[in-house]
């Protein structure tokens, strides 16, 4: 899809600066945070602002997410216990993106 051009590989974790590995982070009540307690909530708001910009900017009408992550979990998320656990919920560029109305197929 990518090499088509129908897709573009984005990832919001790294649009609001994190590196790539990253620790492990989950929602915690309404805050993004790792297992050690450091707050990461303003870099996932930022990469969701900076994925729904291009996704606009592109037309995009679907997005296609990685399930449970903090960002882009779509109907179940990590339930902040850093326990493995599940819980039903969106990630911050998942919720975005719905809330503007694109498709949200989750992987």
């Amino acid at each position: 899809m990518v090499t088509g051009g129908l897709a573009l590989p984005i990832c919001p974790e790294q649009l609001g600066g994190l590196p790539t590995p990253r620790p492990a982070m989950e929602i915690v009540g309404e805050r993004v945070l790792s297992a050690l307690g450091e707050d990461f909530t303003e870099k996932f708001e930022l990469g969701a602002k900076e994925t729904l910009r291009i996704a606009q900017e592109f037309r995009c009408t679907k997005a296609i997410l990685k399930s449970s992550s903090p960002s882009c979990g779509f109907g179940q998320v990590y339930d902040g216990s850093f326990s493995n656990t599940k819980t039903e919920g969106m990630g911050f560029t998942a919720q975005l993106l719905w809330e503007n109305s694109l498709e949200i197929e989750s992987k």
